[in-house]
Order: C-alpha cells, then structure tokens, then sequence
C-alpha cells in the first residue's frame, strides 16, 4: 500500500518510437530550497517554474506552518512572504513531510538554531530512513532531538536557545546533510564550516549567495570548505527554477532504449554537481547532445536532444556518484539493454533513500530476467539484446524504482508491471501524461486516468 493511501498498480508494454518533447517539471532540489530560504528572507520571493509533485508542495504547507505567507498564483508561479533569520514560530501542529527526505532535513536545519520545539513525521517509507546523519550534526549547535529508535521519525526537535556556530566534516557525500548545517548556520554567530571530501550538488550555497549571505568555498587538503558567516539578513528574490535532470533522466532513457525514438527535452540544469548522468550516457554511446547552452536563474542550462542508441555497458567513475545518486535506478535499468556489464561502484548511499534502491533494483532485474550481482556499494547489470521482461516488481514506496522499472517496460519483450506507482506523484506528478504524449504504452490498472 503507498503510504499516501491506496496503491496504484501500473504495467508498460513494449512501445514504439518515442516522438516530440518533452517538458519535463521544476528541480526539485532548487524548489524546496527557494520555499525555505524565501522564508527565512525579508520582503517577498517570486518563483516561477516551481515542481508542484507532493514533495515541494509538503515544504510549501511547513513554510506557512513556520509562519511564511506562501501563495501558489498559477502553475508554477509561487510567492514567499519571509519572516526572516530566526524568524520562524512555533508550528501548532506536527510537520508531515510525507516521502520528502531533502524537506524534512532541510527544514529541520533551518529550524535547528531558533528557540522553538516542531515534531516532524512521513508516509511509511520515509518513517524507516535515517535521521541521525542530520540531527548529530544540529545538536553541536545545541538543539536537541527525540525521535524513534535509530534517530527515525516521528521526531521532536527542539532549537537551540543560544546556538553557536559549527565546523563540521561530512561523514559521507551528502547535499542533505550539508545543506541542513548551513541553514542551521545562518541563525548562529560567526562562521559556520562546512567541508565535504566528495562534491555534492551546490544549490544551497549559489542560492544562499543569492538571497545575499555571505559564504566562500574554497580547497584544503581534506576536502571542499564552505564558510558561511551567521546571522544575515536575507533578502526576497526572483527565482526561476530550471528543470529538473534526475526528472528528464526517464523520457532520456527510455528515448535510448526504444529503437527509433527522437526526443527533444529543454531547458535542463546542467549544473556540474548534477550533470553526471549525461556524461555516462555519452561514455555509453549516447546519441545524446547539449543543444542551445544558457544560464537561466542563476543555473547553466541546455535542450536534451536524444535518439536512440546501441548502447555499451562501461565501468561508471565512483567519484562521479554524488553528481547522478538519484539517477542510478534508471542507469541500471538502461544498462540491461546495453552490450556488456555496467558496473556501478561507490553508491552505497541508495541503500538509505526512499528504498534500498540497490536491493530494489537488482531484485526487479532478476524478476525481468536480468543478470546482476551486488555489494554493499555497487551494482553491477549484465545487458542482453532485449530484456525479457514479463515480471511484476515491488516498489517499495519509491517513486524512481517504479518510474525505472516502467520505462524498462517500454523496450523490454513482455509487459512490466509495478506495484505501486502512487509514489510517481511525489517528484514527476505529469511523468504518465508526458510519456503518452511521446508515445509510450504507460497504464493504470486501476482503470482511473492519468492524472497531472
């Protein structure tokens, strides 16, 4: 059962070319961030290009319960009315932030320094993911946490009443967790050190740049070092929200794996920290190319223009994984129609998303007839001609297995079901409308419409 209600079955049958383009939603990483720091700005906030998926739209309710005006003003066009640093009340009710990992970790930093208590919960799935990787780190700024055992949801944070300022090394590659110190920096004294070993995605400090915090990033010998200086005073923004790569990554894929398909997607963040799927594509014999390059918002930008391809199986760079972690389902199912083995190493983190998406992975595989072998930090896929496919695969309330597993249906033999495909709504509520109007076979077995 999805953990928003009742489940959703869906099957995708073998489908022929993939044809037009597709205009795939908002970033999703730029969009919660633009929620949260619009309201910890002064002034208003002007987003446009937004992603309205369940996720984004979790934070936007938690902003106005923090006490931001947040107003939706069309599709897409939002505005935030801010509070300021330090700024956010005492919410009356418990936070739901439904499947969101990146919302409740950011908004638990944002929080993590102002002198007010806030009990955050999910929907199943994210109720089982852990949460001390970023309570441990908002405690040496003196908040203080309750939660389940294994620091899990429902958790009660209450925020420091005289917080202080923080350096702090990340423990393992990850945006989530930086991003929450330096929201959590923002409502301290002087300077709060953030150093990273591996790059994450840089969305948190161009933005906080942008709402005029002052932070510089710069190389020592342990890593990446990010210096924010507390206690600003933000200002509200005009945001314009590129789309978001981990979203065009399907239609890409599936357009790779479906003989004769030409797709055009536009407009996608080719930001260097998210952009490591493309380059593997490439490495793999994608016929994919970076048409009309821009910077839109402040992010680079270009149109996706994709065709099918004979795709080779390569061994995928394991420091590029922070750049494509999201991405690695839909890889791993692209790579079961590529010649050879791909070999996928240093992802241990898909293990604590949504899902196991390791296990996930290599189990559906199997199901559909695909060769995979597993470590604790990779995956490796044996590609075939064509995929027998045929099978029914368990979700696991995770929006990327299912999304990956129905556009493998698309080239595989037989039909591939997913068990659940509710969670789609979460990131890419128009991913069935998108992909029928390129010509896909994606169903509901419920006999309802597709929805967005």
């Amino acid at each position: 059962m999805s953990g928003h209600g009742t489940a959703l079955p869906m099957i995708a049958h073998p489908s022929g070319p993939l044809q037009g383009v597709a205009e795939v939603p908002g970033d999703k990483s730029i969009s919660h961030r633009a929620l949260i720091l619009g309201a910890l700005s002064v002034g208003e906030t002007r987003i446009t290009g937004l992603l309205e998926g369940q996720d984004v739209l979790d934070t936007a309710r938690a902003m106005r319960a923090f006490g931001a005006e947040v107003t939706q003003h069309g599709a897409g066009e939002w505005s935030v009315h801010g509070v300021g640093v330090g700024g956010f009340a005492e919410p009356d009710k418990v936070i739901d932030c439904g499947n969101s990992g990146t919302g409740v970790r950011l908004i638990m930093g944002a929080m993590a320094t102002t002198d007010i208590t806030a009990t955050f919960t999910g929907d199943a799935s994210l109720n089982k993911r852990p949460m001390g990787r970023v309570t441990e780190p908002l405690a040496l700024f003196g908040a203080q946490a309750v939660g389940r055992r294994g620091g899990r949801l429902p958790l009660t944070l209450t925020g420091a009443a005289q917080p202080v300022p923080v350096r702090y090394s990340l423990p393992m590659p990850s945006a989530q967790v930086k991003s929450a110190v330096l929201l959590a920096g923002l409502n301290a004294p002087g300077e709060t050190v953030v150093i990273e070993a591996e790059p994450t995605r840089d969305h948190t400090e161009r933005m906080l740049r942008g709402f005029g915090a002052t932070l510089e990033v710069g190389q020592a010998g342990d890593g990446r070092v990010i210096t924010l200086v507390g206690q600003p005073e933000l200002r509200g923004q005009v945001v314009a929200v590129p789309r978001d790569p981990s979203s065009a990554a399907f239609p890409v894929c599936a357009a790779l794996m479906v003989p004769d398909s030409d797709i055009l997607v536009p407009g996608v963040s080719q930001n260097p920290t998210r952009n490591g799927i493309f380059l593997t594509l490439q490495e793999m014999s994608a016929d994919l190319v970076m048409e009309n390059p821009r910077t839109e918002g402040g992010e680079p930008v270009a149109d996706l223009r994709v065709r099918f391809s004979a795709l080779r199986g390569i061994e995928v760079p394991p420091e590029r994984a922070a750049s494509m972690i999201d991405e690695y389902p839909v890889l791993a199912a692209l790579a079961a129609t590529a010649e050879g083995r791909t070999v996928m190493r240093g992802i241990k983190e898909l293990r604590v998303k949504e899902s196991d998406r390791i296990d996930a992975m290599a189990r559906g595989l199997e199901a559909c007839g695909v060769r995979v072998e597993e470590t604790e930090d990779s995956l490796t896929v044996h590609g075939m001609a064509r995929v027998p496919g045929g099978a029914s695969v368990r979700t696991h309330l995770d929006h990327r297995i299912a999304m990956s597993f129905l556009c493998l249906g698309l080239a595989a033999k037989a039909p591939i079901r997913v068990d659940d495909g509710s969670p789609i709504a979460t990131s890419f509520p128009v991913f069935e409308r998108l992909m029928a109007a390129l010509g896909a076979s994606i169903a509901r077995e419920d006999g309802t419409a597709a929805s967005g």
